[in-house]
């Protein structure tokens, strides 16, 4: 990754930031823990200069729309927000009214990680719903889909899928198209929880349309952060007949940037081209060379199909200890001694090689 000061000196300037970590640490507990992209950067750079106008008014904004379009079709539109949480905050709250239900598998982000924000900040419910592999299907969403004239029940109006889901596996096109069909016929609507949704692409090797736009997708919450960029994600409406409002929420819900070219410009730079595919194959496949190590040992189990950039995996307590001093990750389910290994877009060989001998050492003691 680019010194600071490498930066900014190219660019004519001077910092007085001193660099308060040590740069050689690496880990496997979150693809938020990676830096920045260089050519990220390099866009954040060259966008900076002069005046633009503010809350997305600007060139860079403008120009982002052409881009959006080339992948997810004519009629996307692509809102730019901070986070991932105001992303699906938002996106749901276009999707349902004040009395509506979202139903979604109880893995979910949505459900698990997000502090409850749908549900305090959204004003919705959440139908959740056990899964064996963090993947909701036609039949296991029926087990919410009930109850739309009960005005005692909250009304299921939208299934929210994540891909790839919160266990590291991938829908395939046509299991999203199955879903995205049967809510549709039951009068619901779809969004798809994005966040990792370049690693899902990468994984089925398919254009993110194929399972996004072209199989009936409503609205995707599209992820930035975890795939190189320094912040931001974005809300992208496929379906202008299944929203209202759109840029009323991002501003009520504190989703609305007034220097938007900063978000603009990173999505441009990941989307423009292909850096977006070039970043999520990295990270999938120091996944898969993680797993392949793992699959060797004895006394680490590998506890889901490694489909993207993540490895769950159960392993004795004590192991999981003492090699967290060694590399940051985090217990999936501590009780049980599971954990997840993430891998992210500047995962390098090296670094799964260095953490499978730390395990092996590890294991050893054992």
């Amino acid at each position: 990754m680019a010194d600071p000061r490498t930066v900014t000196a190219a660019l004519g300037h001077r910092t007085d930031a001193r660099r308060h970590h040590d740069p050689s640490v690496r880990g496997f507990a979150s693809d938020n823990y990676a830096g920045v992209h260089p050519e990220i950067l390099a866009a954040i750079a060259l966008a900076n200069d002069g005046h633009q106008v503010a809350y997305g008014e600007d060139d860079y904004t403008g120009h982002l729309q052409r881009i959006v379009h080339s992948h997810f079709g004519p009629l996307a539109e692509a809102f730019p927000v901070f986070n991932g949480t105001g992303s699906n905050v938002t996106a749901l709250q276009a999707l349902t009214d004040r009395w509506g239900a979202v139903i979604c598998a109880e893995t979910a982000h949505i459900n698990v990680d997000e502090g409850g924000a749908p549900e305090r900040m959204g004003g919705l419910k959440l139908l959740t719903v056990p899964t064996p592999d963090g993947k909701l299907t036609p039949e296991l969403i029926d087990r919410q889909a009930w109850g739309w004239e009960d005005e005692h029940r909250a009304m299921p109006q939208v299934v929210s899928i994540t891909q790839n889901t919160e266990l590291g596996t991938v829908y395939t096109v046509d299991e999203v198209r199955a879903i995205v069909e049967h809510a549709h016929s039951k009068g619901m609507k779809v969004h798809l929880d994005g966040a990792r949704i370049a690693n899902a692409a990468a994984s089925l090797d398919v254009p993110m349309r194929a399972f996004t736009n072209a199989v009936g997708v409503d609205v995707v919450s599209y992820g930035g952060t975890k795939n190189g960029m320094l912040f931001g994600e974005a809300v992208i409406v496929l379906n202008p007949d299944a929203v209202s409002h759109m840029k009323h929420l991002r501003k009520l819900s504190m989703q609305l940037a007034s220097k938007m070219r900063f978000l603009s410009v990173q999505l441009e730079a990941l989307l423009a081209k292909d850096l977006w595919l070039r970043n999520a194959r990295q990270a999938n496949a120091m996944a898969r060379r993680l797993a392949d190590g793992v699959r060797a040992l004895d006394g680490v189990e590998i506890l889901y199909p490694v489909q993207a950039n993540a490895v769950f995996a159960r392993l004795p307590h004590e192991v999981s200890r003492r090699l967290q001093k060694r590399f940051r990750f985090y217990f999936w389910d501590e009780q049980a001694g599971d954990v997840r290994w993430m891998c992210s877009f500047d995962t390098t060989e090296d670094d799964v090689d260095a953490f499978l001998q730390a395990l092996k050492e590890e294991l050893a003691r054992a």
